[in-house]
């Protein structure tokens, strides 16, 4: 635990950073006590190595997938993913001071999806308001020289074994050095959609303490890699409604889990086909990042007679803007399978991608595009 009466000795050998005073506790909800100090600590440690990575070695760098999503990683884990000149980083803050290890949770490590190029240690002190980075190691190094301690399912590196000068990091990203960083994993099988549902209603009690440890990590892990199955849980554990659908949402509002998430409820200007008059309906509309430019995203009903149409439509953010040659607007099932009609594709610049699908009550889709949006994560939407 973090002894108060404890101060940094500022050094010459590491990295310190300044807290900055506009950090407070998150409002976002937590399961227990534990998920929310821990979330805190890796806030603050986010806000404080962040504007300096981007200032000193990467201004491109973001966290992954985005802000959004971390509060479904820290109710479960500590670490923060951070996407830099097409590296990964995770950063690990721990309360100690002066520890002799860095110990990283085997999520970071063993799921091949969140695996990072680099995993970095930081000593926090919300007391003095500082931040210490005390050194940094690859997961080649990881998973060579670390110990894996099956109690808490942690990586452990020594200090000694760890490079404690950050700077070392800047070099090597600005000579592109041709290191070997990542350790080849296993891949984790995928779990059926019962079973995942079974362990959802499991472990989303928020009495279970620490559902990382109640089953084994390959399950475990494969039911995070699921992005929809890891927000699903979380928000099980807060008590946030996870089955609602669009026709729901767009009667009662987006929640704030939605929100959260990027969509927002929003009126849109339809034009009948053939005729001048014009009319609005309210739809869904999430805004995206696609190579460098904005578009947007929406979801709407449209009237089938006995039908209900939903229509899918990707647009340039930017009136008058276009669609380039190339682009991909794609539907696909909840177990990932292509159906009748289920994508558009612009062959040339275009002002607007849709797919139309009719839909039975409760029957759930995946939307993607390509080229691939930025932050994307995959999302079950029910209707």
């Amino acid at each position: 635990m973090f002894n108060t009466d404890m101060t940094f000795i500022i050094d010459s050998q590491h990295l310190y950073l300044e807290i900055p005073p506009s950090s407070q506790m998150p409002e976002q909800m937590y399961s227990t006590p534990g998920a929310s100090r821990r979330a805190w600590i890796n806030q603050l440690c986010l806000e404080a190595f962040l504007p300096w990575l981007r200032e000193e070695m990467a201004p491109n760098a973001k966290v992954s997938p985005n802000i959004a999503t971390l509060p479904s990683f820290w109710e479960f884990i500590n670490g923060t993913p951070i996407t830099f000149n097409n590296h990964r980083l995770i950063l690990v803050p721990t309360l100690a001071i002066d520890g002799d290890e860095l110990r990283i949770p085997q999520e970071w490590v063993d799921i091949p999806e969140w695996v990072a190029d680099y995993y970095i240690g930081v000593e926090v002190n919300p007391d003095d308001n500082l931040i210490k980075i005390f050194g940094y190691t690859t997961h080649q190094k990881l998973k060579n020289k670390g110990f894996y301690d099956i109690n808490d399912r942690t990586y452990c590196l020594e200090t000694e074994d760890l490079i404690d000068d950050i700077n070392v990091l800047a070099v090597a990203q600005e000579f592109n050095t041709s290191e070997t960083l990542q350790s080849q994993i296993s891949p984790l099988e995928s779990i059926p959609a019962n079973q995942a549902t079974n362990l959802l209603e499991r472990l989303g009690n928020p009495e279970v303490i620490f559902p990382r440890l109640e089953i084994p990590f390959t399950v475990w892990g494969a039911l995070l890699a699921q992005p929809n199955w890891r927000k699903k849980l979380y928000a099980k554990r807060q008590g946030f409604p996870t089955e609602r659908s669009v026709s729901q949402w767009l009667q009662t509002g987006v929640a704030n889990l939605m929100e959260q998430w990027g969509w927002e409820k929003k009126e849109f200007i339809t034009v009948a086909s053939g005729m001048r008059s014009s009319g609005s309906i309210q739809g869904l509309s999430r805004q995206l990042i696609i190579a460098d430019n904005t578009y947007e995203l929406r979801i709407f009903p449209q009237d089938g007679g006995e039908d209900i149409i939903w229509r899918f439509e990707l647009r340039n953010a930017t009136p008058g803007g276009e669609i380039p040659v190339g682009f991909k607007l794609r539907l696909l099932t909840e177990d990932l399978q292509d159906f009748e009609n289920n994508q558009d594709i612009a062959t040339t610049p275009v002002d607007v991608l849709y797919v139309e699908v009719i839909l039975e009550p409760g029957e759930g889709l995946i939307w993607e595009t390509q080229p691939v949006a930025d932050d994307y994560e995959r999302e079950v939407l029910r209707f």
